[in-house]
């Protein structure tokens, strides 16, 4: 069964390059994002990796822990964190969890239950370990996306989506493509007209069921 929107996330207890965590509590009250790798030592992990250590600024402002998580061991995540930290210009304070059970990339259906790594195995045997989750302080998911090995991942797509995210957590609006902090949000069709004027103070009626306000300072 796949991991839905708004579902509480697996707990799990898991070693990581910094020392063991029990999942759900190392997010406490946090957001968080999980993002995850077929193998250590690989190049557009790497690039990411690296990218994910230089926004280590943003994240803090925006209240969020960030962890990785790759099908190899302690000792090969703290290798290679100092190929990351060469690639980043940067220190990676974040850390790795070691899954070379598979437990977590099964738990967050990465992998089939069936799955196991084979002798001599290459990344192409876990290439399905490659997703982002965005798991909020309540423990439930509310967003995830998957990608190829081919593609290195956006992370300003998933620093956007993590300011969409909190925005409409905190105030109960939606947001339009493309959408980026400061600019206009979209009123939810459940709001009336009358309660739309007295939160927003006005409002502009694009469509009938379209609905664009700006954000209270």
């Amino acid at each position: 069964m796949s991991l839905r929107i708004n579902e509480v996330v697996p707990n799990f207890t898991a070693d990581t390059d910094q020392g063991a965590i029990t999942f759900h509590d190392w997010i406490g009250d946090s957001w968080a994002v999980l993002f995850s790798h077929p193998k250590d030592f690989t190049p557009v992990c790497t690039t990411e990796f690296g990218a994910v250590a230089q926004l280590a600024s943003e994240w803090e402002a925006r209240g969020t822990k960030v962890i990785g998580v790759s099908v190899d061991g302690v000792e090969d995540h703290k290798k290679w964190k100092g190929d990351i930290e060469s690639v980043a210009g940067t220190s990676a304070g974040f850390p790795i969890i070691a899954d070379e059970g598979l437990a977590v990339s099964k738990a967050f259906d990465m992998l089939p239950a069936e799955a196991y790594l084979p002798d001599g195995r290459t990344p192409a045997d876990s290439a399905t370990v490659r997703s982002v989750f965005i798991i909020g302080p309540d423990k439930q998911l509310k967003l995830s996306m998957t990608y190829p090995m081919t593609v290195g991942r956006n992370f300003a797509e998933i620093l956007r989506a993590l300011d969409a995210l909190q925005t409409s957590a905190k105030h109960g609006v939606a947001m339009p493509a493309n959408w980026e902090l400061g600019q206009d949000v979209i009123i939810p069709a459940t709001v009336s007209n009358e309660a739309a004027i007295e939160k927003f103070g006005t409002f502009e009626m694009v469509l009938p069921y379209l609905r664009k306000a700006q954000l209270p300072s």
